[in-house]
């Protein structure tokens, strides 16, 4: 295992040497470098998943237009700048080259400013590129970015915080990690669409000790929850003062939308206000994931309609008769 991991490693690295170096953050994930449950295990020539943040996306774009000018739809003709704004502007702040064919590979590499990247991690403004890193993934390279660093940390600290709230007092590590897991498909559409029903799952029960690996110093410093390692169970203290500290701590753009849901409009009390009437609320986990919904479902579907255009009509068409198909497999393997 540990020599497939180095080789798997080093085939990433040999990928990345394909594109411009001025990379702060590049990991792979996917059912490619994290094995998947259910249809995905059995899709023949999978797509390997990249995300590459960089300081200087105009740069970037200006480079890798000339090394693989071929990557891009028809928007490559309007240049660097306007491939920085459609992406920096519209969506989840990410732009995507599906389909594309490299060191023999098939993959997708997604383009992310790490100043967009960090206000995500850290505020959960849509939950797209923080979502992902919420769950395994391989980083490939990673510079000496304190700030990227610290926020990396931060989203994993946020997302525990989130899957509490939604939890009972006692639960088991599956759980937990499988409300992880599901944080950022809180209201995507895809999910009615195009991704498995079963995603959730399919991601989790494979990689309990990979979920584990990310978040077991988490939970071990945490003072609001008993992690009982040996067993794989946890207990919380779900008291209207333990849910308070834990609503205080979350992500700026979280805290507003269950303010805007709790709180009626004329009233316009403070968010404070409103975050301890939720923590006294027996529904208060419905309105933290009524919350996350009203984040994930606005950005998944505008970055899906971004896509549409970043990657061109044909290549569109192919990428989504292959998240059907692949829906499609995973609802005959349940019925028959």
């Amino acid at each position: 295992m540990a020599l497939q991991a180095r080789s798997s490693g080093m085939a990433f690295r040999k990928i990345l040497t394909h594109f411009p170096e001025e990379v702060s953050l590049a990991f792979a994930y996917g059912s490619e470098v994290f094995r998947q449950a259910g249809a995905s295990a059995s899709q023949k020539n999978p797509m390997l998943d990249f995300v590459f943040s960089v300081d200087d996306p105009v740069a970037w774009h200006s480079k890798n237009l000339e090394k693989n000018w071929n990557h891009y739809s028809f928007l490559k003709r309007l240049g660097p700048r306007i491939i920085t704004s459609i992406q920096n502007n519209y969506g989840a702040g990410v732009y995507y080259n599906p389909l594309i064919m490299c060191d023999g590979k098939l993959i997708k590499y997604g383009v992310i400013s790490t100043k967009t990247l960090i206000e995500d991690l850290l505020n959960w403004n849509n939950l797209y590129i923080a979502g992902r890193l919420q769950k395994p993934v391989k980083i490939v390279t990673i510079n000496e970015n304190v700030t990227l660093r610290s926020a990396l940390d931060k989203n994993l600290q946020s997302a525990v915080i989130a899957a509490f709230l939604m939890l009972p007092e006692s639960f088991s590590e599956e759980d937990l990690f499988l409300e992880i897991a599901g944080l950022s498909y809180s209201g995507d559409f895809r999910m009615v669409i195009g991704e498995e029903k079963t995603k959730v799952m399919n991601i989790v029960k494979p990689n309990i000790a990979h979920f584990r690996e990310l978040y077991e110093s988490i939970l071990h410093e945490s003072p609001q929850v008993v992690y009982k390692a040996q067993q794989g169970r946890l207990e919380l203290d779900k008291s209207p003062e333990g849910q308070f500290t834990q609503l205080m701590t979350l992500p700026k753009t979280l805290q507003q939308q269950i303010n805007y849901i709790v709180d009626p409009p004329g009233k316009n009390r403070d968010v404070e206000e409103t975050l301890l009437q939720t923590a006294h609320d027996p529904d208060c986990g419905a309105v933290v994931r009524l919350g996350l919904s009203a984040i994930v479902r606005p950005s998944s579907i505008s970055q899906s309609t971004k896509g549409i255009f970043t990657a061109g009509m044909k290549k569109s068409v192919i990428y989504s008769s292959r998240k059907l198909h692949k829906m499609w497999k995973g609802w005959l393997s349940k019925t028959f």
